[in-house]
């Protein structure tokens, strides 16, 4: 009887180190990739799970005002666990990064002004993903934060191929309406009810615009929230924050089929 305890106890250990072993090789890798628009110098962040073999869905993550820092990385990692390969392309320039909301607002103008540039230097990124090895260039979506809301709906109104696109507490100006037709795949919109920076007046528009060009959305409002909940100020938010993150596991197992 102690010699099959002592030969369960030594199972049970090895399973635990087994155990401990495929979670520690289950890690999100993440590396910088320089690429160029034109002649302007980007520098992305790519990150996977090295757990997941062979080719798989790709997103690119559209940075919100603040450039590849903070949330950024934190959210590229975040999909990535979700057994996906995210690049978080850059809008800004190799190693422009903003470290004042004026600076911010004086970058963002400069693409919010130009939506030709916009397009283009977002294109670059999406370019990126759809080439790497790891990536299977028929399953493509992008989700978009903040500024990177409006980056998003931009690059898909030129048609690029997509399976979907998501915007989290985005902006919504200055859109072309008619673009709104060359969308492929649905669209997701995750907002705060009570944002400040884009309000509902602007998330109303750009349904209009999907509606008339028959594009399939869903759109989840946050009571209580205002903009940038998912850095949460207060228990709503808390709440908005917990949502959005599985409302976009779920979105992406819906469009990407697994």
């Amino acid at each position: 009887m102690k010699t099959m305890r002592c030969l369960s106890v030594a199972v049970c250990l090895g399973l635990v180190v087994a155990l401990h072993a495929t979670v520690a090789h289950a890690a999100v890798k993440t590396e910088y990739v320089e690429y160029m628009h034109g002649s302007t110098p980007l520098k992305g962040y790519l990150a996977w799970d090295d757990a997941v073999s062979g080719r798989r869905p790709g997103v690119l993550l559209l940075h919100y005002r603040g450039g590849l820092q903070g949330s950024t990385l934190e959210n590229a990692q975040m999909i990535a666990r979700m057994g996906y390969v995210v690049f978080a392309a850059d809008i800004f320039g190799k190693d422009v990064v903003p470290k004042t909301v004026p600076e911010m607002t004086k970058l963002t103008e400069i693409y919010n002004k130009d939506r030709r540039l916009m397009r283009a230097r977002a294109r670059a990124g999406f370019d990126v993903l759809a080439k790497h090895p790891l990536v299977d260039p028929a399953k493509l979506a992008l989700v978009g934060y903040c500024f990177g809301g409006t980056v998003a709906v931009e690059l898909a109104e030129t048609g690029v191929p997509l399976v979907g696109t998501a915007a989290v507490h985005g902006s919504f100006r200055d859109f072309t309406p008619e673009d709104a037709r060359h969308i492929k795949g649905s669209v997701l919109i995750l907002h705060g009810a009570e944002d400040e920076v884009a309000p509902l007046e602007e998330v109303n528009k750009l349904l209009a615009d999907l509606r008339a060009a028959k594009v399939p959305f869903e759109l989840q409002l946050y009571s209580g929230s205002s903009h940038g909940f998912d850095n949460p100020q207060n228990p709503q938010e808390q709440r908005a924050d917990r949502e959005y993150r599985r409302s976009i596991e779920r979105y992406f197992r819906e469009v990407f089929g697994r």
